[in-house]
């Protein structure tokens, strides 16, 4: 009943995810382009790869494109099989093993030079990203010493923004969390001021596993202030010859606030929330307290 327990939760924050909804990952070409061009970037000629959370495999192809060894870690068996699949079909596909097991627990039989891990989710809520890397940190530094591989993303930067959200459906009033695409910005969200950053998260670094905010938001126009929206920018790599990034923003999510006011410009705004790296969207959302200043 225990097991059964934790696979439901693990079912709820994401990490189990039906194989057909992985079109959808392998249609969004600003992600795969993103990550593809931070491979091809970073993953050194004849190097040793590690993707955690592989997925499909599609990123273990584009790493294994240089390097000559590429680990690919998945724990739902039938994607598993389904990548060994696809993996063969496609060039240097036998430059990837891939191990069915836990990305949380797995380490490699050997040191890598990259690890690319991909459960990134807006806010980085619901899936295991920073747990997960956290946690590898410790297990490979206490087996291959105190130099870290390079970690695919390198950095993720989350801010919040204030805005007015419409939420009327046909007429049906429904102020729930949302999403919205960053290619195609919704017109039903309308910025009230500009974002604040709330955290910097470098994956090279022990980092915290819990987010927080107490601060200010300031409105730029007159206007409903009902909701607020929460960035996700991921820095997949950094070019220091050209000084430029390798960027990949996630779906910027909108949540309502209980309190909805309207403001005029250059209204201050006390905000305050905090929620743990990989919970549920609820944790964040109940943890929102806006009051004016």
């Amino acid at each position: 009943m225990e097991n059964d327990i934790i696979v439901e939760d693990d079912k709820l924050l994401g990490q189990y995810i039906p194989i057909h909804y992985h079109f959808q990952m392998l249609d969004d070409e600003a992600r795969l382009r993103g990550f593809k061009s931070a491979l091809d970037y970073l993953v050194p000629a004849g190097g040793v790869v590690l993707d955690l959370g592989a997925g499909t495999g599609v990123l273990s192809f584009f790493a294994a494109q240089k390097a000559a060894k590429v680990y690919s870690v998945e724990r739902q068996a039938e994607l598993v099989h389904k990548s060994q699949e696809l993996l063969l079909r496609n060039d240097h596909g036998n430059r990837v093993e891939l191990v069915l097991g836990d990305a949380s627990t797995y380490l490699p039989p050997e040191p890598v030079d990259v690890v690319v891990c991909e459960m990134l989710h807006s806010a980085l809520l619901r899936e295991k990203q920073v747990e997960i890397i956290q946690a590898f940190k410790t297990r490979y530094r206490k087996k291959y010493g105190n130099e870290l591989p390079i970690f695919i993303p390198d950095a993720t930067i989350l801010a919040v923004e204030p805005i007015f959200a419409d939420f009327s459906f046909l007429g049906y009033q429904a102020p729930i969390s949302l999403f919205e695409p960053v290619a195609s910005p919704s017109p039903r969200f309308l910025s009230l001021g500009t974002p604040e950053l709330y955290h910097i998260l470098q994956y090279q670094t022990d980092f915290p596993l819990e987010f927080s905010f107490d601060g200010k938001l300031t409105t730029d126009k007159t206007g409903h202030f009902n909701a607020l929206r929460f960035i996700t920018k991921n820095i997949l790599a950094i070019d220091i010859k050209e000084q430029t990034t390798i960027d990949f923003m996630n779906q910027n999510l909108i949540l309502p606030i209980s309190n909805p006011m309207d403001v005029l410009k250059n209204e201050q705004f006390e905000i305050r929330f905090s929620y743990l790296a990989g919970d549920t969207i609820p944790s964040l959302e109940n943890s929102i307290k806006v009051s004016r200043t």
